[in-house]
């Protein structure tokens, strides 16, 4: 109707957007426990999930509720999005355990991707789409709102990148594309709270911290012997809560309070997601099982959960 968001786009439009919201806290969790989860847990946990938590969550701000009340700021989803996933993962991670392999006499063991360029390209397909992610989140077609939106948001990104890039070369001496990607990921997650308030010198300060973010929280996640194949948990966990208190040091109303607030509902939003997450999970455990057994993962999930090979084998014999 007209007057659905004074007219400025329809229920089809808000329904379609949102729902889009929701499907990116399911793929976050589903990065983390790739490799050893099965499909059919894994896809009764997204449906509890994104369907209870995401939404009860996402109400308390969104849809007017007590943290929107008490001033709490988050644009287009850090915590109410990015941590809400990354809360999840955690969870699962923890209690679904290591792939084989991954951790030989206490210490990690790098588990090479299988294709390094389609990562990239991956990579970029976000960054693109996070300008309707972000842009989007203007609500409106405001012209001066909408530039700044996607102009911070591609600042954060490319410094996320070059923070990471700087930060794992200082301490691994090499440049490590993945951390590199991952970095701009992770500077995209951090902008994502305050992208309609920081001027372009924030958006690159967030995003370099950002990136730095995601270099040391994977050498603590190996450290805690925690499994996370492609780095869902330091980007849009560790980032989504480094976007969220950002806004209250640099955002329109940065200050103590402004802090305080965006800290307290961090630890608020991150509790109930712990608890939701990890009652779900024991759940599904119980019902289903959490995942395959060694052979399916020695393997590999696409012929034991699909039944097909992902890359064909077109050797001779």
């Amino acid at each position: 109707t007209p007057e659905y968001a004074d007219g400025g786009y329809t229920w089809w439009t808000d329904f379609l957007f949102q729902g889009m919201f929701a499907a990116t806290a399911a793929t976050i969790v589903s990065g983390a426990v790739a490799e050893r989860m099965k499909i059919g847990a894994f896809m009764i946990f997204t449906i509890i999930y994104v369907g209870l938590v995401y939404p009860i969550a996402g109400s308390w701000k969104w849809g007017g509720g007590f943290l929107d009340q008490i001033g709490f700021y988050d644009f287009a989803g850090s915590t109410l999005v990015h941590s809400v996933g990354g809360w999840a993962a955690l969870v699962a991670v923890y209690l679904l355990g290591s792939r084989i392999g991954k951790f030989k006499n206490g210490k990690a063991q790098a588990i090479p991707g299988h294709n390094i360029p389609i990562a990239t390209a991956g990579v970029l397909i976000l960054w693109l789409g996070w300008f309707g992610f972000n842009g989007g989140s203007v609500l409106s077609a405001d012209p001066a709102l909408t530039s700044l939106t996607l102009v911070t948001t591609c600042l954060a990104a490319a410094a996320g990148g070059i923070g990471a890039a700087v930060l794992s070369g200082i301490l691994y001496k090499n440049l490590d594309l993945t951390m590199f990607m991952n970095g701009v990921l992770g500077g995209l997650v951090g902008i994502t709270a305050g992208a309609d308030q920081m001027l372009p010198h924030t958006a690159i300060l967030i995003g370099l911290i950002a990136g730095g973010i995601v270099v040391l929280s994977v050498a603590l996640l190996d450290k805690c012997k925690l499994d996370d194949p492609v780095g869902a948990i330091p980007v849009h966990l560790f980032c989504g809560i480094w976007g969220t208190l950002a806004v209250g040091l640099f955002g329109e109303l940065a200050g103590f309070d402004q802090f305080m607030v965006q800290l307290a509902c961090v630890g608020i939003t991150g509790v109930f997601c712990v608890i939701g997450g990890t009652i779900i999970t024991l759940i599904v455990k119980s019902i289903a099982g959490l995942r395959v057994d060694e052979k399916e993962e020695e393997d590999g999930l696409d012929i034991a959960e699909h039944g097909t090979r992902a890359y064909g084998d077109f050797s001779i014999n």
